[in-house]
């Protein structure tokens, strides 16, 4: 499975099988690594949420990864979740593309 199990209803599927309103795809270091089911409508394209300690970062994958919004890391771990996200590119693609069909 892509996404790591949580507690919640969902929908049937891939969907009921995770928290229906934040799908977590993994964590690292302390770093949740996820996206919300509703993501807008139209869909936005693809990208991650990180979060950790209340702070949330959102990065967008494609044409390359990109820093969408900051709330609340400094330079260095934005840095460093940069980076996470890079080097979990494919993974974050293949549950994006698994839960949204």
């Amino acid at each position: 499975m892509l996404c790591e199990k949580n507690a919640g209803a969902g929908n049937a599927g891939f969907r009921g099988r995770y928290n229906s309103a934040m799908p977590t795809i993994f964590t690292e270091d302390g770093f949740r690594f996820f996206f919300y089911s509703n993501e807008g409508s139209p869909r936005e394209p693809v990208h991650v949420h990180v979060e950790k300690d209340g702070f949330e970062a959102k990065f967008w994958l494609n044409p390359d990864v990109a820093l969408a919004y900051n709330d609340g890391y400094d330079a260095r771990s934005l840095r460093r979740v940069a980076a996470m996200v890079a080097a979990s590119r494919e993974r974050i693609e293949r549950a994006w593309n698994e839960f949204f069909g």
